[in-house]
């Protein structure tokens, strides 16, 4: 067996194979002389959302503006409420604050860390106007629950689609359920640009027009404005870089699938380890192979002194950020997201990662264990 290192994410099996593709494409956005919002960008909108089996996709600078933006064209602000996870990247509770609007936590299933639906109807008050489930690690929510109970409370649904490009329950693809959608393209998700960027998908036509408005200073027509808007823009660039990777994620894709199996397989039975769990009418496309334990701290020094890299996804959540401690949310007041902060700990994932390094990075955990 080889004594390399094994990084925590490595793209060298990713990009080498499509470098000259990359590299043309980006040589051809060069030679057009057109950089801001032009045929790339266009093209790019169109297969993603043919991709994502949506009406529209609006290319934007970033994830966060994808949510923010997708909030905003919801007329979302002031004096409102948003349900958001209590676990999750704290870009979810961003979006919700920065248009004025306030995040109500609710707890994960603790078997899938996503969104509870069991536990959203408690949270929801008069002022409640929209639920952003996050589709964290790459496994779908259980979107049909949660769109029927919007449906019942007369509520919004923003899906944060971030990690879970491909993904599916029963069928349908995440980011293709909620009114409106954001997802993020940065260089570590399993649809990754070689920067920031990022999309809305939706198939309200005219909640898609507002996005385009706001992305571009609030304007349709060059110099009128008609809304306070931004500049985030998603760049000729990444869009042809983003283009020719959309073609590979389906293998991609697989390859993390597969990578999920050996896992799966090799660390079966080890007692104080949970495994990724899977929710019955889900799909996972595995941005993260997360596993939990209470040793998750020493586990992880174990691994490292072996070579093996690996990241905690998320050390602290939302509530007990310096950022959200206005909201006076006292420590314990969401065990179950505090309680998947302190034992998480994400495994080398990859497309690409052979057999032989999934063997072992399970052989070192399983001598750690003593299974």
């Amino acid at each position: 067996m080889s004594n390399a290192p094994i990084p925590f994410l490595a793209f060298q099996s990713q990009h080498q194979p499509i470098r000259e593709d990359i590299l043309a494409a980006m040589a051809r956005v060069y030679d057009s002389y057109w950089y801001v919002l032009g045929e790339e960008v266009a093209q790019f909108e169109k297969e993603y959302a043919a991709f994502n089996q949506v009406a529209q996709t609006v290319g934007v600078a970033n994830g966060l503006d994808a949510l923010v933006f997708a909030l905003r064209a919801l007329a979302i602000g002031p004096g409102d409420e948003v349900i958001v996870p209590s676990n999750t990247y704290i870009a979810t509770w961003l979006a919700v604050t920065q248009v004025g609007a306030t995040p109500v936590p609710v707890e994960p299933d603790p078997t899938t860390s996503n969104l509870n639906p069991e536990l959203i109807a408690a949270a929801i008050t008069p002022r409640t106007r929209a639920i952003m489930p996050v589709h964290l690690y790459g496994q779908a929510c259980r979107m049909p629950e949660i769109m029927a109970l919007a449906q019942q409370h007369g509520l919004y649904v923003v899906e944060d689609n971030a990690q879970s490009q491909g993904a599916t329950f029963d069928g349908q693809l995440t980011g293709s359920f909620g009114h409106i959608n954001g997802t993020s393209f940065y260089p570590g998700k399993n649809l990754g640009a070689l920067g920031d960027a990022g999309a809305v998908t939706t198939n309200d036509a005219e909640l898609a027009a507002s996005v385009r408005v706001l992305r571009n200073y609030g304007s349709q027509q060059k110099y009128y404005n008609e809304v306070v808007g931004y500049n985030s823009r998603l760049d000729e660039l990444q869009a042809a870089v983003l283009r020719i990777k959309l073609q590979h994620l389906l293998s991609w894709t697989s390859q993390r699938q597969q990578v999920a199996a050996w896992y799966d397989e090799l660390l079966s039975g080890i007692t104080g380890l949970q495994l990724p769990a899977i929710a019955a009418g889900a799909t996972h496309v595995y941005h993260l192979y997360v596993v939990h334990t209470e040793q998750r701290d020493e586990l992880q020094k174990h691994l490292a002194a072996q070579g093996i890299g690996s990241m905690i996804h998320y050390p602290v959540p939302p509530h007990r950020q310096q950022a959200y401690q206005d909201l006076n949310i006292p420590n314990g007041a969401l065990p179950i997201a505090e309680k998947l902060a302190a034992t998480c700990l994400s495994l080398p994932m990859w497309p690409g990662l052979s057999k032989e390094n999934v063997e072992i990075v399970a052989t070192a955990i399983r001598s750690f264990f003593g299974a």
